[in-house]
């Protein structure tokens, strides 16, 4: 069901969903880039000598990416015309999955695995 959006929650979209605009661009390039470097501090904490040195620092940055992530999945919710479509869709499943086991993994501390 499609529902009426504010003129701020278009903006939004615009810039979150389209890639026809510069802000549409530059978002998606700032998503990917946030990604990469998420990533990449999974593995630098996967390596034995850096988890040692770094772990605290490592789990710290990780929440901050998850925070930002989950951030950005609620204001695709907020901004998007129909949000069950959304949640749903493959691209709205991928980016719940992605934060849910950091969540998961908080409140059942044997789940910390899922955070790999």
């Amino acid at each position: 069901m499609e529902r009426q959006q504010t003129p701020l929650q278009r903006r939004v979209y615009t810039v979150i969903f389209g890639t026809d605009t510069r802000a549409g661009r530059n978002f998606d390039i700032a998503l990917i880039i946030a990604i990469l470097i998420s990533v990449l501090v999974v593995l630098l904490d996967s390596i034995p000598e850096y988890q040692q040195r770094y772990h605290l620092e490592f789990l710290q940055i990780e929440w901050v990416f998850t925070l930002l992530f989950t951030v950005e999945y609620a204001t695709r919710l907020w901004c998007s015309p129909n949000r069950k479509r959304y949640a749903l869709s493959p691209f709205g499943l991928v980016d719940l999955l992605a934060i849910l086991p950091t969540y998961i993994a908080l409140m059942l501390p044997q789940a910390s695995s899922l955070l790999i």
